[in-house]
C-alpha cells in the first residue's frame, strides 16, 4: 500500500519595499520555495495597509524606509489589525537602534539587508516555527534587556527619542525641510515643530541647525548615510 505525501501548506507573502533591486532579489529567493507564494508588493505605508487588508497574507516583509509613510508605524498598524500574521522587518538601518523597537512594535524578526537575502528565508522559517529572528549580537543584547543588564543610557541620541521623534530625527539628518518632513510623515508642519521642540529638550539642543548636525553625525556613525 502506497501513501501520497501531504502537500505542503502554502504561505502567502507580501513584500513592502520601494527598492526594485531588493524586491527582485527577495522574489528570486522565495520563488524557489514550494511552500511560499508572493501575492503582492507595495512601496508605501498606505498602499501596504490596503494590500494586506485585501489579500490577508500569512507573512509581510517590511522595509523601514518607504516611499510614503514609515515602516515602523506600518508594523505597529499591521500588528494591531492582523495579530496572527508574521511580520518581519528588513532594513539597512542600524539594528542596535531599530531591531528591538520593531520587535516591540509586533515584528517577529529583524534582518539587516547587508546580511543578504538568505537570512530572510532563515527568518521566515524561524518565525513559522514560533521563534523570533535576530542576529546573534542582537540576541545577546535582547537577553541583557530582559535580565535588566541594559547598556548605559545616553550612548546614542536615539536612546532618548520616541519612535516618531526618531523618524523625524532621521529625516532631519537627511536634510529634509519641515514641509518635506510633514509630507513624508503624514503630519502637519506644526506637528513637526512640536516634535522638534521635544527633540531639542531631550537632547539638550537649542536650534534646528544643531538638530541637523547631531542627526547627520548619528546617521553617518551608524552607517545610514547614503
Amino acid at each position: 500500500m502506497t501513501t501520497m505525501d501531504t502537500p505542503a501548506k502554502i504561505s502567502t507573502v507580501v513584500i513592502v519595499d520601494d527598492h526594485p533591486l531588493v524586491v527582485a532579489g527577495i522574489k528570486s529567493l522565495l520563488d524557489m520555495q514550494e511552500d511560499l507564494e508572493i501575492v503582492g508588493e507595495a512601496a508605501g505605508e498606505t498602499e501596504a495597509l490596503g494590500l494586506v487588508d485585501a489579500l490577508g497574507p500569512d507573512i509581510a516583509l517590511v522595509d523601514l524606509s518607504l516611499k510614503e509613510g514609515s515602516g515602523l508605524s506600518l508594523i505597529k498598524a499591521l500588528g494591531r489589525k492582523h495579530p496572527e500574521m508574521i511580520i518581519l522587518a528588513v532594513s539597512m538601518h542600524d539594528e542596535y537602534t531599530f531591531a528591538l523597537r520593531c520587535i516591540k512594535a509586533g515584528a517577529r524578526g529583524y534582518i539587516m539587508k547587508q546580511e543578504g537575502t538568505g537570512k530572510i528565508l532563515e527568518a521566515i522559517r524561524r518565525a513559522q516555527a514560533g521563534e523570533v529572528y535576530l542576529s546573534e549580537n542582537m540576541m545577546r543584547l535582547a537577553v541583557d534587556y530582559i535580565s535588566g543588564e541594559r547598556p548605559a543610557p545616553g550612548a546614542s541620541p536615539a536612546d532618548h527619542l520616541s519612535d516618531r521623534e526618531l523618524e523625524l530625527f532621521q529625516l532631519t539628518g537627511q536634510g529634509l525641510q519641515i514641509p518635506e518632513i510633514a509630507e513624508r510623515m503624514g503630519i502637519s508642519p506644526r506637528t513637526v515643530e512640536v516634535h522638534r521642540s521635544h527633540i531639542k529638550k531631550k537632547l539638550g539642543l537649542r536650534t534646528s541647525t544643531e538638530i541637523f548636525q547631531v542627526a547627520y553625525d548619528w546617521l553617518r556613525d551608524t552607517g545610514q548615510q547614503a
